[in-house]
């Protein structure tokens, strides 16, 4: 038997809060849960966090990025009705031309004042975090 076997652990995730044009960067969720989200994903075994969120943000928004700093780390475990996960946020700029990519059926450009209604996971709270100023 593997230790492990029965174990229940959190998993990892990042969030790429972009800043590109006059907004931040969202994509339209193609999958459940439904709604706009701030690009992100699963970290891959062997991935540390700062790759996988390059990754993840060129795999769904078709932009490169650079990372500015971490912003945050949310681990509510409510915040994703599918699992338990945990997300480190990271700040960074975007450069190339935005598509949507990957699971994202869209992709678009909003700002404190723009945000779309139906918005995934706790990424609203996430979003009013980086608004406001918070960390």
């Amino acid at each position: 038997m593997n230790m492990l076997d029965g174990l229940r652990n959190p998993l990892p995730t990042v969030d790429i809060i972009i800043k590109w044009q006059d907004g931040v960067v969202l994509i339209k969720r193609k999958n459940p849960p439904s709604g706009w989200a701030i690009p992100g994903g699963f970290v891959d075994y062997g991935e540390s966090l700062e790759t996988a969120a390059v990754r993840e943000a060129k795999e769904e928004t078709g932009l490169d990025v650079r990372l500015v700093r971490q912003f945050h780390t949310y681990s509510d475990p409510g915040r994703d009705d599918r699992f338990h996960s945990i997300s480190t946020v990271f700040l960074a700029h975007g450069e190339g031309d935005l598509r949507a990519g990957d699971d994202a059926g869209e992709a678009g450009i909003f700002n404190k004042n723009t945000l779309p209604d139906n918005i995934a996971f706790d990424h609203r709270d996430i979003l009013e975090d980086y608004f406001s100023g918070r960390y």
